[in-house]
């Protein structure tokens, strides 16, 4: 749909979890949503929208505590620029009388966390009609599908029929994985494809909460139910009314929790904290591990009939290392995703496609999209090469072959004490050992720890060369202790390191 006079939205709030609920659930509607983390971002999204569009349009949601320049301080910022943008205020305490009559003069609006969607349209329709443009709070634009922002080659696309299949069901889906994998982008891609697609998305951490707190998060507490229970307060299940409820690390929640979530996947039903009323809710729920599930129900730390009610659709991300097709249309993806606009990203050259591809990516997409992030800023493909290659082992193709030029065998003195017991074939294997690590280190020393010039002295594959060095506890920790630079005291040292 083309552009209109109004539907952005500016979120500020220093919490994740919060900030990809409001983009979830505004996006959803058709907003146009920026995210900001502290008042002074949100001013400066106001401004660069201002000069974009030329007009104030947008609508500010924004946390009372915010970091640096608080909610109140960021509302009297943009009452003296833009005097007549709609603000929409949030805090998860109580706040004072006099914060309140506050919020009441500087015309904006109030809404207590958590922030259920209802709620907030209600908010948005009466700040822009009092505004007098209330098509800000009807508009609504068919969402783009999330599956057009994934490239080529990857697994999302891959399983993208299984995706829209299980989308169109209403069967609780089970994803696993490694951390990291994408477990969240899927489950959200699976929203994005159902009926529910308009509804609520929300995302729980069942291991980023205590224990304690994750009952009265999922299923909402009544007023006097514990102290500091000064009211009542709906949960997360009932944030997701009609939409989706992803339950993260599920693995990590306690025992006796997971009866109460059995019921809610039975029964569709359960009881607030300190209320002996029934709530009805009509939620899809997902979870997400990368625990051993079954391992942990021979444990007794996971309930086996929930597994079962949870492991009906069941999808196992693997991890990049099993994906080594995809990472460079992911690696290009991130620089576009992440890129200023206006500026260019940089390429992705020969030798940081060979890093790239070598590297085992423990942390999987999510370390990857770090750090084609921090290439973006540093621009410096040697370094990030160099970082690479002392970050973690490379994978050798199984084809490759070490091959070393035999070396004057060492000195007596220099050969390693061998036991009496050994063998020939272990003596023989500790000489071969000692011969090769003396010539790396010939090679290293005539090349003043260069590696690339070493491998090529050595006449061997670059990667290889490293992966030997590390065979031989050759690292560059080591390097550094075996040559010392030698400096006088109080003068500035500058190390400039190659290959």
């Amino acid at each position: 749909m083309g552009t209109t006079n109004a539907g952005a939205i500016v979120v500020g709030d220093s919490c994740f979890d919060d900030r990809s609920y409001f983009e979830v659930l505004l996006q959803s509607q058709g907003y146009d949503v920026t995210l900001a983390e502290d008042g002074d971002e949100v001013l400066r999204s106001l401004e660069a929208r201002k000069e974009q569009r030329g007009n104030d349009d947008s609508i500010v949601l924004m946390d009372l505590m915010l970091p640096g320049k608080g909610g109140l301080d960021t509302l009297q910022e943009v009452r003296r620029r833009y005097n007549g943008i709609p603000v929409i205020l949030t805090s998860t305490v109580p706040i004072p009388d006099s914060v309140m009559e506050s919020i009441r003069t500087q015309k904006a609006a109030y809404l207590e966390k958590p922030v259920l969607a209802e709620h907030l349209a209600g908010a948005i329709r009466s700040l822009c009609d009092v505004k007098g443009n209330p098509a800000a709070a009807k508009r609504v634009v068919p969402a783009v599908p999330a599956a057009r922002t994934l490239p080529e080659g990857s697994f999302m696309r891959q399983i993208d029929g299984l995706i829209t299949q299980v989308g169109c069901s209403e069967v609780p889906v089970l994803l696993q994985g490694e951390t990291g994998v994408g477990k969240e982008v899927l489950a959200r891609e699976i929203h994005a494809r159902s009926a529910r697609a308009k509804k609520p998305f929300v995302k729980v951490n069942c291991a980023a909460l205590p224990t304690e707190l994750v009952e009265s998060e999922l299923f909402g507490y009544e007023k006097g139910a514990f102290t500091g229970a000064f009211k009542d307060r709906p949960g997360r299940f009932e944030m997701a009314k009609e939409g989706t409820i992803l339950l993260d690390e599920i693995g990590d929640m306690d025992v006796s929790l997971q009866a109460k979530l059995l019921q809610v996947l039975q029964d569709g039903e359960f009881h607030r904290l300190g209320s002996r009323e029934l709530v009805r809710v009509d939620v899809r729920v997902m979870a997400a591990t990368h625990q051993d599930l079954r391992k942990a129900i021979a444990e007794g730390r996971f309930r086996e009939d929930l597994y079962y009610r949870l492991n009906v659709i069941s999808i196992r991300i693997p991890p990049m290392r099993e994906r080594g097709a995809e990472i460079l249309a992911l690696a290009q993806h991130f620089l576009e995703k992440h890129r200023t606009p206006d500026f260019p990203p940089p390429p992705i050259a020969t030798p940081l496609r060979d890093a790239l591809l070598a590297y085992s990516w423990p942390g999987n997409i999510r370390e990857l999209e770090n750090f084609m992030r921090r290439y973006l800023v540093v621009r410096d493909a040697e370094l990030l090469c160099e970082e690479l290659e002392c970050s973690q082992p490379y994978r050798l193709p199984a084809t490759t072959h070490v091959s070393f030029p035999i070396p004057v065998p060492p000195q007596p003195s220099a050969q390693p004490r061998v036991a009496a017991s050994d063998s020939p074939l272990e003596k023989a294997e500790r000489n071969k050992q000692a011969a090769e690590r003396q010539a790396v280190m010939d090679a290293l020393e005539a090349t003043h720890w260069n590696r690339k010039k070493a491998a090529a002295l050595l006449n061997i594959d670059y990667k290889a060369f490293l992966y030997k060095m590390k065979k031989l506890s050759l690292g560059v920790r080591e390097s550094v202790a075996t040559k010392p630079p030698a400096f006088e005291e109080g003068s500035v040292l500058t190390v400039a390191t190659s290959g």
